[in-house]
């Protein structure tokens, strides 16, 4: 089974001639090799770049050992390309084992018969502060685990099904290919601890390793909730009777973020156009990731869904914020109050922007009204969408929000242009 992973070729097919090195990026076991090594390999020859103007190398497999030292890298590259004039592509993967590479990359560049591309595979390349360090020569192409719709392509079938599998072991493509749902378990079981959170400990040292596995639970169990790092810390005093410092959660959650475990949607007041810094929301990069760390205890569709709708987003290459819409009524006494109205995410895509709602079911008028409020709060004229769990067709109403079926939004990439 292939996943094809159009958008992310694409986007690599783009780079070409840029004068950038293309920096492909996201959380382990999500494709990124595959997609460089065999995806990218072969449009390259599809498309008449010979075979010996491709210069490839996975720095992981010890008949490259030699070649993770810096200088014979740069020799092996150098005496593999051609007196020609002809473009040649240099694809690297796990650069991050060769010492001072960005260096080395940068060297490369200096040379404009290259075009470069690199992956790597743990928290010391994936790090989001590493793309930084290639001084506004790096671009950088984020991939995601599988989107519902790669999913589904692959899958077939009922789509109720497929939505239920893909919710509870998420988008990791190897995952896809267990034939059972134990072995399913098992690997993700695997990976989660020793590729992802061993790898985070290990990386940045941690004294307290256990504190931080209670971190990503508490995590994991709280996705789409409001929080920050004083009440994470308050909660283990309370509950768990022990004491974690604001500074050190902090940290650590910026280590489960450096490694694209999680990612934080920060809270944004639509009407006064400004962050506002006091908490925040966490989504997980993958499902199936965060179904371990609760042991597949806590599968509520609904936070589910909203994580589900929060990464197709991001995938798309959108940005994503949580909004607050202040709003004023008055009471049955008479009194006016103050209300904060959220919106799930604030959508931001250049100068356009879209509005959304994550509404797993809307069973009654009064829920109906209850979703539209912080919506019908905002005086601009983008776009605003309630995303519902329910098989409907796509409706707009007089007020112009428009109320869309979650498996048409997800299996459609172009769904939210087309409303």
């Amino acid at each position: 089974m292939i996943f094809q992973r159009q958008q992310y070729l694409y986007k690599l097919i783009a780079g070409r001639g840029n004068g950038l090195v293309k920096i492909v990026t996201g959380g382990r076991r999500c494709g990124k090799s595959f997609l460089l090594f065999t995806i990218f390999h072969e449009w390259l020859i599809s498309n008449g770049i010979e075979k010996d103007h491709i210069i490839e190398l996975s720095l992981d497999d010890r008949r490259s050992k030699a070649l993770r030292d810096p200088d014979a890298l740069l020799d092996y590259v150098d005496a593999h390309i051609k007196d020609d004039g002809q473009t040649h592509y240099v694809i690297l993967d796990e650069v991050q084992l060769v010492e001072d590479f960005v260096e080395v990359l940068l060297s490369l560049m200096h040379n404009r018969q290259l075009e470069v591309y690199v992956s790597g595979s743990n928290s010391k390349f994936l790090s989001k502060d590493v793309v930084t360090e290639f001084r506004g020569r790096g671009d950088e192409i984020r991939v995601w685990p599988l989107t519902f719709s790669e999913y589904y392509e692959a899958v077939g079938g009922d789509k109720q099904d497929a939505w239920q599998l893909y919710y509870t072991y998420g988008g990791l493509p190897q995952v896809l290919l267990m034939e059972t749902e134990q072995k399913k378990r098992d690997y993700l079981r695997n990976i989660y601890e020793l590729t992802y959170i061993k790898d985070v400990i290990d990386r940045n040292k941690l004294r307290n390793p256990e504190g931080f596995r209670q971190i990503v639970q508490v995590l994991a169990s709280g996705i789409g909730a409001s929080t920050n790092a004083r009440r994470i810390s308050n909660t283990f005093k309370s509950k768990e009777n022990v004491t974690i410092a604001d500074k050190t959660i902090k940290e650590y959650i910026g280590f489960l973020q450096d490694a694209f475990m999680i990612e934080e949607a920060l809270r944004y007041d639509v009407k006064g156009r400004k962050y506002i810094g006091t908490e925040t929301k966490y989504y997980f990069s993958d499902l199936g990731l965060r179904a371990v760390a609760l042991n597949f205890r806590q599968q509520e569709e609904t936070h589910i869904m909203e994580n589900i709708i929060y990464n197709e987003l991001r995938s798309r290459g959108y940005l994503v914020d949580v909004g607050m819409v202040e709003s004023w009524s008055r009471d049955a006494n008479g009194i006016i109050r103050r209300q904060n109205l959220e919106v799930d995410f604030v959508v931001n895509n250049g100068a356009n922007r879209v509005y959304i709602q994550s509404a797993y079911r809307m069973p009654t008028a009064d829920k109906e009204e209850q979703e539209q409020r912080s919506l019908t709060k905002i005086d601009d004229s983008f776009k605003k969408i309630i995303i519902v769990w329910d098989n409907i067709k796509s409706k707009i109403n007089e007020q112009g929000i428009v109320t869309i079926g979650l498996l048409e939004f997800l299996l459609d990439a172009k769904s939210i242009d087309k409303l």
